[in-house]
């Protein structure tokens, strides 16, 4: 196991040293190992850790171990040229969608690593759009040079093409396959090759020899040029022909990352210690500190005009809690990026979100599974903290004198779910406890009791997903659950507009219940969620009474009115109804409210809407055909086809429930040869054949 140094006597460093920088990639492209030899060469750890052999240091839960998979983001601090680098290593595999989504989020910048035989994968593009969407500026790493296929051209084609980008190559490699051996830094004009040690610590910095001068020179003027374009002084001398000094056009370059319009493009191998060395170094001189990002934006809570927040100690404290993470030994730890201010332990702070006051116990700094204790942290760090009892994920902590209020994260519904039983009355008591402390960790697993049955409904990304999920609730709590079968989590909506009336009155002897509302419902775009709206004027019904038929809306939206499965892309308006003075009440509001929507969805052409997914294949020539008429007789869309070294690629969308199983399928197709990727994508009706067995299976 890798030992840890400790960082916290080197904490004190300018702002302006600070780098929080998360690693990002499909999934086996390499980040894991990379994430290794950064701690390994920046004297973080005195080991290499290694995924077969279960020692990285990133990698430390069991399943994360045993699969070689990373699931959990791992939050580590290292040193590089006296900068202070803040690194989170994020899950590659689509089910842990949420890890890099809330990563990104509260990261300044990123590597992002590409495989050099696979270049551009599918989830290469989904993490690139989650980077893109959050502004986040990125180096590249095109890590397996030495692997059979590798062609780096290729990948940064792909990178331009695929991905929309401007990458500009910094370090461009050395012979590829079993003849890579270093690379060559075009802004130095020097070649490092690694033949000192076997580890990769040291490497010789050598001259470019001649049969290689005329190449660099050609790729050296290009990425000049393209650095010049951004800075009309550096056009100038480039234009006129006069000499570039190096400092001029790394800033030029950095204020360019910086601005998301270049990507640096570095190339090694991380498996065989080869060209990690000047990834760090572009880390430190290309991708930005806290001062470099504008400042953060929000809201005050109560008046909503809008708030910024700089990165300053001095200034209010505000931070964003972005993961909670269950700690056997210390209990809840909740992880905050703070964007101002310096926060203390043992402190009182505000929750905007929920508008409650909160109190820190102890700060952490993490070093994955590790920990060491601190008694305050600044603007610009990431942290954790103990004793927060009421905050969430997204949650906004800040200054209660100077309130702000962040934007929340947000992350994509489940699309898969599965019935789990408790084996036993013990078991049956740790249940509500586990699920209670794993839904604080995930935002995208949730859980719910089946009414009909009583049974425990969990659902979460995938069968991945819901596999570990199942195994943590064993191993971490003890607890013992069978295991129904994966069922898809089919939505349902309406398709045209409808209007409906809602009666809920009671007499009784005494006081009776009087609920009275009208209700229109409208079909939404897809992918809009659901909406209410109050356009009540004047006093048909009191303002105090609208939030109760919002929830008795809510609640019935939960249970379909075709086959039970939620209701979603609907907007639904109150715009008429009466009360009584003595007999109205919250409850029969709610009911009413209930019984209106009910009535109106039956009536507003109802349908069943099914999890689409975006589908990868790699499968050699010879099988194509096979392949694409399998998919074909499931329902699958083919968008197209291209080739990828000595495979095709087949792009298509496919309906979850068709894709059951899909990986004995393909290996079957393909006598093993074949694989593939997949990922949610969209939800779309289901056709009305499918729709009369969905329902047929849920009525009998």
């Amino acid at each position: 196991m890798a030992e840890a140094i400790e960082v916290t006597k080197n904490r004190d460093v300018p702002m302006e040293r600070i780098r929080n920088i998360g690693i990002i990639a499909h999934i086996d492209a390499g980040k894991t190992t990379t994430t290794e030899r950064v701690l390994f060469y920046t004297g973080r750890t005195y080991k290499m850790g290694n995924i077969d052999d279960g020692t990285t240091v990133t990698d430390w839960m069991d399943q994360e171990r045993e699969r070689g998979i990373t699931i959990m983001s791992a939050a580590v601090t290292a040193f590089w040229r006296n900068f202070r680098v803040n690194i989170i290593d994020t899950p590659g595999h689509v089910d842990f969608t949420a890890e890099v989504e809330r990563s990104l989020r509260v990261l300044d910048g990123a590597i992002m690593v590409f495989d050099a035989e696979e270049g551009v994968q599918s989830q290469s593009e989904t993490v690139w759009h989650q980077a893109d969407k959050y502004r986040v500026p990125r180096l590249v790493f095109v890590n397996k040079m030495d692997k059979l296929g590798a062609d780096f051209e290729n990948t940064v084609a792909m990178i331009r093409d695929r991905l929309t980008a401007k990458p500009v190559v910094i370090a461009y490699p050395v012979g590829q396959e079993d003849q890579f051996k270093g690379v060559f830094l075009l802004l130095e004009r020097k070649m490092l090759v690694w033949d000192k040690d076997p580890m990769g610590t040291e490497y010789s910095t050598l001259e470019i020899p001649e049969q290689y001068r005329e190449k660099v020179r050609q790729l050296r003027d290009k990425l000049v040029e393209n650095i010049c374009g951004e800075d009309e002084k550096l056009m100038e001398k480039f234009l006129n022909d006069r000499e570039i000094g190096l400092e001029e056009l790394k800033k030029v370059l950095r204020n360019a990352v910086i601005g998301n319009r270049l990507v640096p493009i570095y190339c090694g191998s991380s498996l065989r210690n080869k060209g990690v060395q000047p990834v760090l170094d572009g880390v430190i001189d290309y991708l930005p500190s806290p001062l470099d990002i504008p400042p953060a934006k929000g809201v005050h809570p109560q008046t909503e005009v809008e708030e910024l927040r700089t990165a300053d100690k001095k200034a209010p404290f505000s931070a964003l809690l972005f993961k909670i993470q269950t700690d056997p030994h210390v209990g809840k730890l909740s992880y905050l990026r703070i964007y101002s201010g310096t926060l203390k332990s043992a402190s009182a702070v505000y929750n905007a979100t929920k508008d409650e006051n909160e109190r820190i116990g102890r700060l952490l700094l993490m070093h994955a599974n590790k920990r060491e204790g601190i008694e305050e942290a600044f603007a610009g760090e990431i942290v954790a903290a103990i004793g927060l009892k009421q905050s969430a994920t997204g949650d906004t902590l800040c200054d209660q004198g100077k309130p702000v209020l962040f934007e929340s994260i947000n992350f994509p519904d489940p699309v898969i779910s599965l019935a789990i039983e408790p084996q036993t009355k013990v078991d049956q008591e740790k249940l509500s406890v586990a699920l209670s402390k794993l839904g604080e960790e995930d935002p995208t697993f949730k859980t719910k009791i089946d009414q009909e049955t009583g049974q425990t409904i969990i659902s979460g990304m995938g069968e991945l997903h819901l596999e570990i999920l199942v195994d943590r609730m064993k191993r971490e709590f003890g607890l013992n659950v069978n295991v129904g079968k994966p069922q898809i989590a089919y939505r349902e909506t309406i398709t045209k507009v409808q209007t409906a009336e809602g009666k809920y009155i009671r007499q009784t002897g005494g006081r009776g219940q009087y609920g009275h509302c009208w209700l229109r419902v409208e079909p939404l775009d897809r992918g809009s969620g659901f909406e209410f709206v109050s356009e009540i004027r004047g006093a048909a019904i009191p303002g105090n009474f609208i939030p109760s038929i919002e929830k008795g809306v809510k609640e019935a939206v939960e249970k379909g009115v075709i086959s039970g499965y939620p209701v979603v892309d609907v907007k639904v308006a109150v715009y008429d109804g009466s009360y009584h003075e003595v007999d109205s009440s919250d409850m029969a509001f709610k009911i009413a409210g209930s019984i209106a929507f009910q009535e109106a969805a039956k009536h507003a052409s109802p349908v069943i809407l099914e999890p689409i997914m975006k589908l990868e294949v790699a499968a050699p020539e010879d099988f194509l055909g096979q392949v694409i008429g399998d998919l074909s007789a499931r329902r699958a869309q083919i968008l197209g086809t291209e080739n990828r070294g000595k495979m095709k690629i087949i792009k298509a969308t496919i309906p979850l429930e068709a894709a059951r199983g899909y990986a004995t399928i393909i290996r079957s197709l393909t006598q093993g040869r074949g694989s593939f990727y997949m990922e949610p994508s969209h939800y779309q009706e289901v056709p009305k054949n499918i729709q009369e067995d969905i329902v047929a299976k849920k009525l009998s």
